[in-house]
């Protein structure tokens, strides 16, 4: 009985102290790319310091933009190895944090949630998004500031309206990095709408188009009423 009970505590003992734990090299990674890059990828790497093997039974992440990619599996002691986070940019733009959380078959470890934070540079803003005038009004001319942010490498803006109802024109304003965009509607006797497109020259394989909306709107008569 006592050997049984001495093995017993024996066994706990070993299996207490051999075991398996991942050190990383980082949990948060923090990425710029520049402007026109479709994706930021962020390598986290690890290392498996224990005594005995482990598996890696879960890597989730915390939306559909962001894949996570490892090789394997099963991590022997001592291995190394790294988990890939790819974020795919499309049109966002700012600082935008994805998490990894990885789950093991190790009772004794805790869910690690790795952080990749993406710098992403500003492209253009518009301001206002929209130009609008009411029935009746003079069709007096408007105008939309388009401003670079810090880092954006285009060089030539174009604009074009989707509606011969409205006129668009372009000018650089001065010092730089701003152009002033002129909105003229040809009538304002009735309700219409169109589309003004900016057009950009990066990135080179396709560039990007910026949106602003312009309207004629209200009842017959409306202005006058006033």
């Amino acid at each position: 009985m006592k050997s049984h009970l001495a093995f017993a505590v024996l066994s706990a003992f070993i299996s207490a102290t051999v075991h398996a734990e991942l050190r990383w090299d980082q949990t948060t990674l923090e990425l710029h790319p520049t402007y026109g890059e479709k994706e930021a990828i962020g390598h986290f790497k690890y290392q498996n310091i224990g005594k005995a093997p482990m598996k890696l039974t879960s890597v989730k992440t915390s939306c559909g933009c962001t894949v996570a990619n490892w090789k394997k599996d099963e991590i022997a002691p001592g291995e190394k190895g790294e988990i890939t986070a790819t974020f795919s940019i499309g049109n966002r733009t700012g600082t935008q944090v994805k998490a990894v959380t990885v789950e093991t078959d190790e009772p004794s470890s805790q869910p690690m949630v790795l952080t990749l934070k993406a710098v992403l540079p500003e492209g253009l803003s518009l301001e206002p998004g929209f130009v609008s005038w009411k029935i009746g009004e003079p069709p007096t001319a408007k105008t939309l500031l388009v401003t670079a942010g810090k880092g954006y490498p285009g060089k030539k803006l174009d604009v074009q309206s989707s509606s011969p109802e409205f006129a668009a024109t372009l000018e650089p304003v001065k010092g730089g990095g701003s152009w002033k965009i002129t909105v003229t509607p040809v009538q304002t006797g009735r309700n219409v709408s169109g589309v003004i497109a900016i057009k950009t020259d990066i990135p080179k394989d396709s560039p990007a188009v910026y949106y602003a909306n312009a309207s004629v709107v209200g009842a017959p008569g409306s202005a006058s009423q006033q």
